[in-house]
């Protein structure tokens, strides 16, 4: 699966150290050159990355090796450009959203905490109010369980690259 100038990533290193390999990733990920492909490694399919990925612009190919371990190549689509502002997510008319009836600083919390508490507040609102969160990382396993529960997302990391700021707007369904 690896193509010429690819970049090979393995996250089982911070995996085993406890960390969470997100920001990683994702730095890697800021690191490529134009063209070029990231080769991920994992113990586990990481299929919410794939959607993180198609909204910076890639496609992706996996396939779960011999020694259990996934293997997964994010190529850049020819033509395809990122999702800028406030993305990935549902939610394209974010900025039109009512403001905010409920902001929750959740730096400083170790995954998943961040994750069960906007799903525990969500639960309190009525369909169609609109949480804001802050948090260290952007929260990729919490957005497929979102849309799971019909809610909308948007956000984006700060300029300072520091917190990542995320909107919530209640859906209908919330299972």
């Amino acid at each position: 699966m690896t193509q010429p100038d690819t970049l090979e990533f393995d996250v089982s290193p911070l995996l085993q150290r406890g960390e969470e390999p997100f920001g990683a990733i994702m730095s890697a990920v800021d690191g490529l050159a134009p063209g070029q492909a990231l080769r991920l490694l994992a113990p586990f399919r990481p299929a919410p990355l794939f959607s993180v990925m198609a909204n910076r612009g890639f496609g992706c190919r996996d396939l779960q090796r011999e020694d259990g371990m996934w293997e997964v190549l994010f190529t850049p689509v020819p033509g395809a450009t990122p999702q800028q502002g406030m993305a990935p997510g549902s939610a394209l008319d974010a900025a039109f959203w009512p403001d905010p009836v409920r902001e929750l600083d959740l730096t400083g919390l170790m995954p998943p905490e961040p994750m069960v508490l906007i799903l525990e507040e969500v639960t309190q609102l009525s369909p169609g109010e609109v949480l804001f969160a802050l948090l260290d990382r952007e929260p990729m396993f919490l957005f497929p369980e979102l849309a799971h529960r019909g809610h909308e997302w948007a956000g984006n990391l700060a300029s300072s690259g520091e917190a990542y700021r995320l909107l919530v707007r209640v859906g209908v369904h919330d299972d």
